[in-house]
């Protein structure tokens, strides 16, 4: 919701279980959707290993789509 990506992924839910580890459903989900989400992962896992500097040239600009 923070990123405003609730409507890209309607059925998104976040639960634990009993070990306490995260777990993510992304319901039914458009490939659009899948693929920006999967940018945002890489980004997100190159920050974490490289720092800012690996954030260079990562686009996640939302490609607009027309609506149905």
């Amino acid at each position: 919701m923070l990123l405003g990506l609730d409507s890209d992924f309607p059925g998104l839910t976040a639960d634990v279980n009993v070990s306490g580890d995260g777990l993510v459903q992304l319901g039914t989900v458009r490939p659009d959707a899948a693929e920006l989400l999967a940018k945002l992962i890489t980004a997100g896992l190159h920050a974490e290993l490289d720092g800012p500097e690996s954030e260079k040239g990562v686009s996640l600009r939302r490609r607009e789509t027309p609506a149905a």
